[in-house]
C-alpha cells in the first residue's frame, strides 16, 4: 500500500510537469513523420483535479485488482483508452506496430494473416491457414477456432464472398473479431499486402468497367492510360467499380476526379490544428463527353467516397449500388520518443456542396443491392442501366 501511494505521488508530480512545461504533441501544429522531439510551449491550463482523480484510481487499481499489474501495463492501458476513446479510427501504436506500418506505402491494400473456411457440418466459419508465429496467433487465435462476428457483422448472415471481403482493407487498419456471442472483440491489424492493379474489361462491347481496389499514387495515370487504349473502340460509358474500396490516398482520388471535371471544388478538408484546404478541378475537356457510372457498396470508404460524391454532386456520374461506409475523416501519425506513435484523427472531409461524409456516407442515385445475383449477371444489369441513362 505504501509503495502504491509513493508511485501515485510520483505519477502526480510527473503529470503536473508534463502539463506545465510542454504539451507533447498537443501543442505541435504539424505532426510528425519528421519528429525531432522538440515540442512547443503550451498555455494550456493544468487540469489538477482530473489528474488527482486519475492518480487515485491508479492507486486503487494497483492495490486491489485481482491480478497484479505492472506500472508499464497500467500506463499502456491508460494511453490506449485515452486515444481509442476519441473515435473509431484513432489509436495508440506500439513500437512494433508503428515500425510495421512504416514498411508500407500509404494507400496499400492488405489482408489479415489468416483465412476463413466454412465448416458445413458445424455450420460456422473457422480460422484457417494461420501460422504459429503469426501476429494473430500471438493474440490467442488458432486454426479451427469458430468466428461469430467480424467488424460487428454476424457471419452467418453474409454470403461467402462478403465474408472473404471483410478480411481485406487499408494497410494498417484493424479488423474486429468476435469469437462467440458474448466474447469481447479481438482487434487484428491488416498487414499482409495485396496486389492492387486496376482491372479493366469491356461489357456489352460498349461499357468499360474499371475495378479500382484502392486509390494509389499512380491510379489517375493508369486510368487515363486504360481509357486512351480503348479510344479506337465504341466505348460509350465508363463504370467505376469501387465496391470494397477502402480509400487510399486523398491526392489520388482528387487527381482521378479531376480527369472528369473541368471546374469546381472536388473536396475540402477542415482541421482545428492544420487549417482548412480546398481542392479544385483544373480546366480540361479530355473525357468530358464520356458517360460515367460509379458502383459502390457498404465497404466503399474514405477516398473512394470523396471521388464518388465529387462526380455525383457535379452531375458527372450516375451512382448505383448501396450506401457507402461513411468514413470522412483523415488520420495523421504522431511519432513518440519511445518508438511508438499515435494515429489520430486531425481533419474532416466535406463534399463540393459542403456536406459531411463521416458517419453519413454517400447515397447512390439508384439503390441496387447484389443479393444472390452472380457477379457477371449483376454487372451486366448495372451496365445496361448505365447505357440507358440519359
Amino acid at each position: 500500500m505504501a509503495q502504491a501511494r509513493w508511485i501515485s505521488g510520483v505519477i502526480f508530480g510527473s503529470l503536473l510537469m508534463c502539463f506545465s512545461h510542454t504539451t507533447w504533441a498537443v501543442g505541435k501544429k504539424s505532426a510528425a513523420p519528421d519528429f525531432d522531439g522538440d515540442y512547443e510551449q503550451s498555455n494550456m491550463e493544468v487540469p489538477v483535479e482530473s489528474i488527482q482523480q486519475f492518480v487515485q484510481i491508479y492507486g486503487i487499481v494497483k492495490d486491489n485488482y485481482l491480478k497484479e499489474k505492472s506500472d508499464d501495463d497500467l500506463f499502456q492501458q491508460a494511453i490506449q483508452g485515452l486515444v481509442s476513446g476519441l473515435d473509431r479510427y484513432s489509436r495508440y501504436l506500439s513500437p512494433e506496430d508503428y515500425k510495421q506500418l512504416l514498411q508500407y506505402t500509404e494507400g496499400d491494400l492488405a489482408a489479415v494473416d489468416f483465412d476463413l473456411h466454412y465448416d458445413s457440418i458445424a455450420q460456422h466459419w473457422v480460422i484457417h491457414n494461420l501460422k504459429k508465429d503469426a501476429d494473430s496467433a500471438k493474440q490467442g487465435l488458432s486454426n479451427g477456432m469458430a468466428v461469430y462476428k467480424m467488424d460487428d457483422q454476424e457471419l452467418k448472415k453474409l454470403s461467402h464472398v462478403q465474408v472473404k471481403q471483410l478480411l481485406d482493407g487499408a494497410i494498417g487498419s484493424t479488423l474486429s473479431l468476435q469469437l462467440t456471442t458474448h466474447s469481447k472483440p479481438i482487434y487484428i491489424v491488416r498487414n499482409t499486402k495485396i496486389e492492387t492493379d486496376i482491372e479493366s474489361r469491356l461489357l456489352n462491347n460498349q461499357v468499360l468497367v474499371l475495378t479500382v481496389k484502392v486509390f494509389q499514387q499512380d491510379t489517375a495515370n493508369e486510368i487515363k492510360r486504360i481509357i486512351e487504349s480503348h479510344s479506337g473502340s465504341k466505348v460509350k460509358a465508363i463504370l467505376f467499380d469501387l465496391r470494397n474500396n477502402p480509400g487510399g490516398l486523398l491526392s489520388a482520388a482528387v487527381e482521378t476526379a479531376d480527369l472528369f471535371l473541368n471546374q469546381g471544388v472536388i473536396v475540402s478538408t477542415r482541421s482545428r490544428s492544420e487549417g482548412d484546404q480546398q481542392f479544385q478541378a483544373l480546366p480540361s475537356f479530355e473525357f468530358q463527353n464520356m458517360k460515367v457510372g460509379i458502383l459502390i457498396n457498404g465497404r466503399s470508404a474514405s477516398a473512394a467516397e470523396v471521388f464518388t460524391v465529387a462526380l455525383k454532386e457535379h452531375g458527372r456520374a450516375w451512382v448505383v449500388g448501396e450506401k457507402s461506409y461513411g468514413k470522412g475523416v483523415v488520420q495523421k501519425l504522431f511519432p513518440l520518443s519511445n518508438g511508438a506513435a499515435l494515429q489520430m484523427t486531425v481533419s474532416q472531409y466535406y463534399t463540393p456542396n459542403g456536406r459531411m461524409i463521416e458517419g453519413i456516407g454517400v447515397q447512390p442515385d439508384f439503390s441496387y443491392p447484389q443479393h444472390e445475383m452472380s457477379e457477371q449477371q449483376y454487372l451486366e444489369h448495372v451496365t445496361e442501366q448505365l447505357l440507358n441513362k440519359k
